[in-house]
């Protein structure tokens, strides 16, 4: 998935410390103000903590990963709703999930690919959603390490850029609950595909 990173290495060897063993603090809160139904994807899922929240929230929702790892730990936990796990690559997507999902829901994905694929990620989010469908996203705009990545950080100029030609943004707050540490280097983004 653009990045160098053997991802099903780390979950074997438990190297996983983007899992927090819990939905993202502040997805609960968006479903309250915001509900979100209708058929919804999930790239780099994970375990799959935000996919079962937003199943439960009343969404038909796919998460899709890269490690098989990944997947397997997902499907032990018990089913939030009418969710689904796929294994595969963001960018090799079946063709048949064009323009099929009314939202993508980004908190992990975004952050661990390569720099320089993330014009892919834009366009695959892009083709997937259904003209007035929503992205809404957790971007990771400030991670602290020295490393070079992943997670690899953002800034909102360069979100406008990937996502204004084919997005009207619809909000953005940096105001939410997060994972002690993280505050104040997120963004929280909705928008929505241009008809």
């Amino acid at each position: 998935m653009g990045s160098a990173t053997n991802w099903e290495e780390r979950y074997q060897a438990g190297d996983t410390p983007w899992d927090k063993g819990t939905v993202h603090p502040a997805l609960p809160g968006w479903l309250r103000s915001e509900p979100w139904t209708g058929k919804i994807l999930v790239p780099g899922c994970g375990s799959g903590h935000d996919v079962r929240a937003l199943a439960g929230s009343g969404a038909e929702v796919i998460g899709l990963d890269l490690a098989p790892s990944a997947i397997a730990a997902a499907e032990r936990f018990a089913r939030g709703g009418n969710e689904s796990y796929v294994e595969g690559d963001l960018f090799d997507l079946p063709l048949e999930w064009e323009e099929t999902f009314d939202g993508v829901f980004e908190h992990t994905c975004f952050c661990a690919i390569a720099p320089g694929k993330r014009p892919d990620y834009a366009a695959a989010i892009t083709k997937v959603l259904k003209p007035g469908g929503q992205l809404r996203a957790i971007f990771y705009l400030n991670p602290d390490h020295d490393e070079e990545g992943p997670p690899y950080g953002c800034t909102r100029m360069e979100l406008n850029s990937l996502f204004a030609s084919a997005f009207d943004p619809v909000s953005e707050t940096t105001n939410f609950p997060t994972f002690p540490g993280r505050e104040g280097r997120e963004c929280g983004m909705i928008w929505r595909k241009k008809a």
